[in-house]
């Protein structure tokens, strides 16, 4: 017998997300949304295929089934060591992506929300327990035990990644975990064992994106005692006027793709550069203004030493209709830390190795005349010309703030070598 959870889009029932024997997860949307939807879940599950014909192996008869559905759903769940200890604590197993969204797939990124058969989304109260400096520090080392806090009564959370982090409200400088099914509005992450001053390290790569004008939400660094934690306000949501706040869907390139999160990286089968750069040309609403967008996200991650920049650290946001790309997250220099691969998750012009790449290979990324070429070198000059001092400006403003870290001397370091070799 198959088992089911029906499958919400805020308060819009989307269709249902099935299991059947064999453990394989099938998805068909429901006729209703199907007629009036704006868009789907996915580019990779549209809403609009025709129903009477066979479309490709994974759609029949109005059913999508297959490595895309898996793909898609499991890409709502944490990735690696985080799943591992997901599962574990939650005694499922951790191949098995259904069982996992029953548990914890109440409040997804985006907007998706997964409950049993029938369920409805209650209307939410927005219960907000205000953590105070111990009952924090207990969270912070609770989560690399129990991730998202997953098991306790009144929290079905799930975010995609690598790195513990939390769902939370922030307000008046204070941490709150928020129950009820109402929406968080941050992203709490701890620092990450055997990588120093990891919070630091992103909050530096993030303030000096906003400094150069990329797209990016806000983060700051605070500390509990004498920890430190990173937080960053949440792209996927809106607070309004009157203090409600609205969920917004999206969903990350190997969702977008039909690409698993286990092979997210391009050596592995993950995404490339291309095919990242196809989905910004044939879905965004605005793709000129999103593919220059891109490829700034592009240049900047490799100038900063960010060789994690891989298909899941880049998405779609839903508002109406034809999506937008996401601001930018995720970014953390990766090359200060020598113990690390220094091989890129996405090749520039063929190579993975950041010392082979020269600003030859980014004329590689463009479609190769003069035109594209002159203009992605203008680009990277605009880049280049800033980075450096802007990189020290930032180190020093934060000094003044009381926010410290070698970490800072190591990013520029890595910004300077690069700059010149673009230069």
């Amino acid at each position: 017998m198959s088992r089911i959870l029906d499958v919400y889009l805020n308060d819009d029932f989307v269709g249902i997300l099935g299991q059947d024997e064999s453990g394989d997860m099938t998805f068909s949307y429901d006729q209703e949304y199907r007629e009036n939807a704006a868009f789907g879940i996915s580019i990779s599950l549209p809403p609009h295929a025709k129903f009477s014909s066979v479309v490709s192996d994974y759609f029949v008869k109005g059913i999508y089934k297959g490595a895309k559905v898996k793909a898609f759903f499991s890409g709502l769940l944490p990735d690696e060591s985080v799943r591992d200890r997901l599962a574990a604590h939650l005694g499922l197993s951790d191949k098995n992506s259904f069982a996992l969204l029953e548990a914890v797939g109440g409040d997804c990124a985006g907007a998706l929300a997964l409950y049993p058969q029938g369920e409805k989304p209650a209307q939410t109260s927005r219960e907000a327990e205000v953590l105070d400096d111990k009952k924090l520090k207990e969270i912070l080392e609770l989560i690399k035990r129990r991730p998202m806090l997953a098991g306790d009564d009144g929290y079905r959370l799930s975010l995609a990644g690598a790195q513990d982090k939390l769902a939370v409200g922030f307000e008046n400088g204070k941490v709150q975990l928020i129950k009820g099914g109402a929406p968080t509005t941050h992203i709490l992450k701890p620092i990450i064992d055997r990588v120093k001053d990891s919070a630091h390290n992103e909050l530096f790569c993030m303030k000096l994106a906003k400094r150069m004008s990329l797209d990016v939400p806000d983060a700051s660094l605070h500390y509990v005692d004498e920890t430190p934690y990173y937080l960053v306000e949440r792209y996927d949501r809106i607070t309004h006027e009157d203090g409600t706040i609205s969920r917004i869907h999206q969903e990350d390139f190997c969702q977008a793709l039909g690409i698993a999160p286990e092979i997210k990286y391009e050596r592995e089968g993950g995404p490339n550069v291309s095919q990242c750069q196809e989905i910004i040309v044939n879905h965004v609403a605005r793709p000129a203004v999103d593919y220059i967008k891109l490829l700034d996200m592009i240049i900047f991650n490799f100038l900063i030493g960010n060789a994690d920049a891989h298909g899941k650290n880049f998405s779609l946001l839903y508002r109406m209709g034809k999506p937008d790309l996401a601001p930018a997250y995720d970014l953390l220099s990766t090359a200060v830390y020598p113990d690390l691969s220094e091989k890129m998750a996405m090749k520039i012009g063929g190579k993975y190795k950041p010392k082979e790449i020269y600003l030859r290979h980014f004329y590689k990324l463009v479609s190769g005349s003069k035109a594209a070429e002159s203009a992605i070198h203008k680009q990277i000059n605009t880049m280049t010309d800033k980075l450096y001092d802007k990189a020290v400006q930032l180190k020093n403003d934060l000094g003044g703030e009381g926010i410290s870290s070698e970490i800072f001397d190591d990013i520029i370091k890595v910004i300077e070598e690069r700059s010149k070799r673009l230069q």
